[in-house]
């Protein structure tokens, strides 16, 4: 994220403390102190007699920012009384994250001249200004209003796609409240009356004719021919 707008903003440095230093005494425990630089200004803490590698500080600086300078500059020194002091290493703090996030707790490594790790120094970053400067950069929101009202065409939302089923709102129970199958009364009378019952053997037809039946074959009758026989029966008589 870029920050503009830090011109002459304060920035809060402390310097809690190293861990891992390369040790540069060969006899006693090496007194290490930290210089931090940003652009001309420069501090120094105090020397942690017998601080060894891992030594302790917990001291703030304040510094005012510069436009276009994002780095701070710290190096560790071991103190010595009758020679020069000693390099331990050196190293570039970023200040990105704490300019636009307005804080910063992070632990920086260090490096000797020729390179090699040499330990670790730890900073705490403050920046007051870092919320206001990204709201006077920020990209400027639609104005808020009040929301219109969205006008329903459904009487009901459409079920969504997909949804599930809903459980139903009472359990089965085990025992059915209904009568097995086929059920003794389940279904009204009918209203129609009952067929009477068969019975074995049939009833005889009624006779088809109120006279007796006539016998067969019928008995002889006069011949419709004319002239009529001298004998009834059959014309012309058998002879004899």
């Amino acid at each position: 994220m870029s920050v503009s707008g830090i011109q002459g903003h304060l920035l809060e440095v402390t310097v809690v403390g190293c861990t891992k230093l390369k040790d540069t005494e060969w006899i006693s425990r090496q007194d290490p102190y930290v210089c931090v630089e940003y652009g001309s200004n420069k501090f120094r803490t105090r020397t942690c007699t017998d601080g060894g590698k891992n030594p302790t500080f917990q001291e703030k600086f304040m510094f005012t920012l510069i436009e276009g300078l994002r780095e701070i500059g710290v190096a560790v020194w071991n103190s010595n009384t009758l020679t020069f002091d000693d390099f331990i290493g050196s190293g570039k703090i970023q200040l990105h994250k704490v300019l636009s996030q307005g804080f910063d707790d992070t632990t920086w490594p260090l490096q000797s001249k020729t390179g090699r790790y040499a330990g670790e120094v730890r900073l705490i970053i403050h920046y007051a200004n870092a919320n206001k400067a990204a709201a006077g950069y920020a990209p400027s929101a639609p104005q808020y209003g009040a929301p219109v009202p969205q006008v329903s065409y459904y009487s009901a939302p459409p079920p969504a796609h997909g949804a599930p089923y809903g459980q139903p709102s009472t359990a089965y129970t085990g025992s059915s409240p209904y009568p097995s199958y086929p059920p003794s009364s389940a279904y009204p009378p009918s209203a129609y009356p009952p067929p009477p019952a068969a019975t074995y053997p049939p009833a005889p037809y009624p006779a088809t004719s109120a006279y007796p039946p006539q016998p067969y074959p019928p008995p002889p009758q006069a011949s419709p021919y004319y002239p009529p026989g001298p004998f009834p029966g059959i014309y012309p008589p058998p002879p004899y």
